[in-house]
């Protein structure tokens, strides 16, 4: 079963450097086959069964951890997952650029409860929709400029999180596919 994981927070600003061999030499010694890399920025693209990669982001974090001395959170999601998100973007659906759109992905789906903790106005001009766990936003300013921070969601929706642009999860989705 084909699987991608998104690491948050590597060779981002020269910080938690992290080279892509090395991060797909761990998902190997986990266990994971077929294991490749996407850009720099900690997408890996690998193929595990659902028993093992009901666990391995945890076990990689911990390896990381351990061999590293990095702290990198890592959300899993199985290829359907992934392709699911495409086909879910209520910005997309509605014509917008899609140079301005991101998807942030969440490790847990929000309660309800969480959910209604999102401010909508937080980040005026920008827009941001939550469909299961995965949270869509516009960003027509650029990711750089908003209030939509992964601190901000991380803590309203008591989860961790990390966002793509549109294209980077477009090539994921087509990685998983094969």
């Amino acid at each position: 079963m084909r699987h991608v994981a998104l690491l948050r927070g590597i060779n981002v600003g020269g910080k938690n450097k992290l080279p892509m061999t090395t991060l797909a030499n761990l998902f190997t010694v986990e266990g994971a086959t077929d294991v490749t890399t996407f850009i720099q920025s900690g997408n890996v693209v690998f193929d595990a069964p659902k028993k093992l990669a009901d666990t391995l982001a945890g076990r990689i974090e911990r390896r990381i951890e351990k061999e590293l001395s990095l702290r990198v959170p890592v959300v899993l999601r199985s290829a359907v997952e992934i392709a699911a998100v495409v086909a879910r973007n209520p910005f997309l659906a509605a014509g917008h650029d899609p140079d301005a759109l991101h998807v942030m992905f969440l490790a847990a789906q929000p309660t309800p409860a969480q959910a209604r903790a999102l401010d909508p106005s937080r980040s005026p001009g920008d827009e941001l929709a939550l469909v299961g766990r995965d949270l869509y936003l516009r960003l027509p300013n650029g990711v750089a400029r908003t209030k939509l921070t992964n601190a901000y969601v991380d803590k309203a929706l008591a989860t961790v999180s990390t966002v793509r642009n549109w294209r980077t999860v477009l090539k994921l989705v087509e990685l998983a596919a094969r």
